[in-house]
Formats: C-alpha cells, sequence, structure tokens
C-alpha cells in the first residue's frame, strides 16, 4: 500500500472534518479545519492518501521550540497498517527540520493503540488531565516527547 504524504492545504478541510467524525467522538468541524490551514499560523498538517484520496491526517502548533500535536486521524479501513506511524514520523521530522525539539500531546487513558505508537517514538507519560474528555470525562495523559537539543 503506498501513501503519499503531502502538506495539508485548506480544500482538505471537509475531508478531514469527515475523518474526523469516523474517528472520534468529539470531532473537528470542517470550520476548525479551515481556520488551522489557513488562520493559524502557528499549526502545521499533513495529510496521508492513498489512490488520491485522504486516508489520514496528523497536526500540530508550533510554540516557539515545542509541537504540541493536536490530532492524528487514521480512516478505521486502513488502521493497523502502519500509516499512523507513518504519519506522526513525517510530522516530528519536518517539525525538527522546522526547529521543534519537544513535542506533547494528550491522549485517552483508554487508548492503549494510541500510548503505544507514541511509546515507540520516545513518549513519555508526564502527567493527567483528570476528565478532560467532554463525551466521558475520560482522563487524558500528558506525554512529552523531548528530543535533541539544538
Amino acid at each position: 500500500m503506498n501513501c503519499i504524504v503531502r502538506k495539508a492545504v485548506p480544500e482538505d478541510a471537509e475531508t478531514m472534518a469527515e475523518l474526523d467524525r469516523l474517528c472520534f467522538t468529539v470531532p473537528w468541524t470542517r470550520q476548525a479545519f479551515e481556520h488551522e490551514l489557513s488562520a493559524n499560523e502557528a499549526a502545521f498538517y499533513l495529510v496521508g492518501l492513498i489512490e488520491g484520496e485522504i486516508v489520514g491526517y496528523a497536526g500540530l502548533w508550533q510554540i516557539v521550540d515545542e509541537g504540541h500535536i493536536t490530532n492524528i486521524a487514521v480512516h478505521p479501513a486502513y488502521r493497523r497498517k502502519g500509516l499512523g506511524k507513518l504519519l506522526l514520523g513525517e510530522l516530528i521530522r519536518l517539525s525538527e527540520a522546522r526547529g521543534i525539539n519537544k513535542h506533547t500531546l494528550e491522549v485517552r487513558a483508554s487508548n492503549e493503540a494510541a500510548i503505544e505508537l507514541y511509546r515507540k517514538f520516545g513518549f513519555k507519560i508526564a502527567g493527567i488531565r483528570k476528565g478532560y474528555y467532554p463525551d466521558n470525562f475520560e482522563d487524558a495523559l500528558i506525554l512529552w516527547r523531548m528530543g535533541e537539543e539544538r
């Protein structure tokens, strides 16, 4: 399966929102993605395409030398095929080239597959946000990855 990764553009917003609805219980709206891709200067997003269709995305906000990973989504039909790993790896590689040497994110405490993926990239649990998710008040784990100091 050949996946092409490219920078997301505002025209991707609707497809990214559709993907969010498939992947998350509290999805972002098309308008939120449009804002991220056209107006948020701190935002950097990648999309993964198979046969021309967006099947995943990953994004972060750059805050000085830190990257706050906002979301990583892979279409359910394409999970467990290495796409999340590919997207996260490219996001980290490209953000490091932009001067980001630390990455953080929140993940549902029950999302074992995502936690395992993040561990493979050197993320470690740094704390807990109690009741973070509004749909069921599940806790979020705060993960950090410290890269090379420049």
